[in-house]
């Protein structure tokens, strides 16, 4: 373990946010301590470093990946631009990082890091080269990296695009086992550091649901997702939620439930300032008041990534 560089970090976070080494201290250690600790003579006890943490607002396991990782700072960013690529589905972006750092000791020397490596190695696999079984083995070799007795946050993220393949296989019932054996996982952890993760998890199994037609148990989930964004005051994915319900609404023909749930879907996608779906909602709660009235059937219309087979990685 570096010391060092986890004092450095320590009392560059420190003074970001404008404490003075008293105020970290209190009812942590005493000042001296934390001086000590930003010259790196001394290193913290487990307690004593989260207690930190804490008051600066990180991740205790940020202080520990610094203090055993050299330029964490690169990997950090490496990490930030595969996510970014796999928000936007930019699967080549995804390659090119992948092949540009598989070699890099920063990652081989750290089964974390690899492990990025091997998930978004994965992605790009299935999706750019339709390699499914090569992909459902770096997803399991990426799991198992770091895996002991029950998943980690990161491990139940990894094991989410396990789903996702076999979903978009058509391979729906495997999938929702996949999302299952997750969500199981998931309830083990008290705190989850990404509340976005069962977020996603929801969204992918009420997709499931929906195409096998379970569509009572699919709202339920989404139900479920809608009641747990709001504890958690986060608005990720909540219009989608309500969009869906009224989906599973419109394929049981109960087309006044359906548009109550596409309006309030627009509402919060105007909220958040997403446009992306909006017309298209929009157009279909249109065509549900077409049919609600009795009128002539509306010509069907190429369907969008809300109803269409595609789940979500990000």
């Amino acid at each position: 373990m570096d010391f060092s560089a986890v004092g450095e970090k320590i009392k560059e976070l420190r003074k970001e946010i404008g404490l003075s080494q008293k105020e970290l201290a209190h009812n942590i250690c005493t000042q001296s301590q934390i001086s000590k600790i930003e010259k790196g003579e001394v290193l913290p006890l487990s307690s004593t470093l989260y207690l930190i943490s804490q008051r600066l607002g990180i991740d205790v396991n940020y202080f520990f990946d610094i203090g055993t990782t050299p330029r964490l700072d690169y990997v950090v960013e490496t990490s930030r631009q595969l996510k970014a690529a796999r928000r936007n589905t930019d699967y080549n972006t995804i390659k090119q990082i992948v092949e540009a750092e598989e070699n890099n000791p920063l990652f081989t020397s750290n089964k974390k890091h690899f492990q990025i490596l091997l998930w978004h190695k994965a992605i790009y696999e299935f999706e750019i080269n339709r390699q499914f079984q090569k992909a459902i083995q770096l997803i399991d070799e990426a799991v198992q990296l770091t895996f002991d007795k029950v998943f980690s946050e990161k491990e139940i993220e990894i094991y989410i695009s396990k789903g996702i393949f076999y979903y978009e296989e058509g391979l729906i019932e495997e999938s929702l086992k996949i999302y299952y054996k997750a969500f199981d996982h998931l309830n083990h952890i008290p705190h989850l550091q990404d509340d976005t993760i069962k977020s996603r998890l929801y969204f992918n199994i009420a997709k499931s649901l929906t195409d096998l037609k379970q569509y009572k148990t699919s709202i339920s989930y989404c139900k479920e997702a809608i009641d747990w964004s709001i504890e958690k005051d986060n608005l990720y994915l909540l219009a989608h939620f309500h969009y869906h319900i009224g989906y599973n609404y419109e394929l049981q023909e109960k087309f006044q439930l359906a548009t109550n749930y596409m309006k309030e879907a627009v509402m919060i996608f105007q909220l958040v300032k997403d446009t992306r779906y909006i017309d298209y909602i929009q157009n279909k709660i249109e065509q549900c008041n077409t049919k609600k009235s009795g009128s002539a059937l509306v010509s069907p219309e190429e369907k969008c990534s809300l109803d269409s087979k595609s789940a979500f990685y990000f």
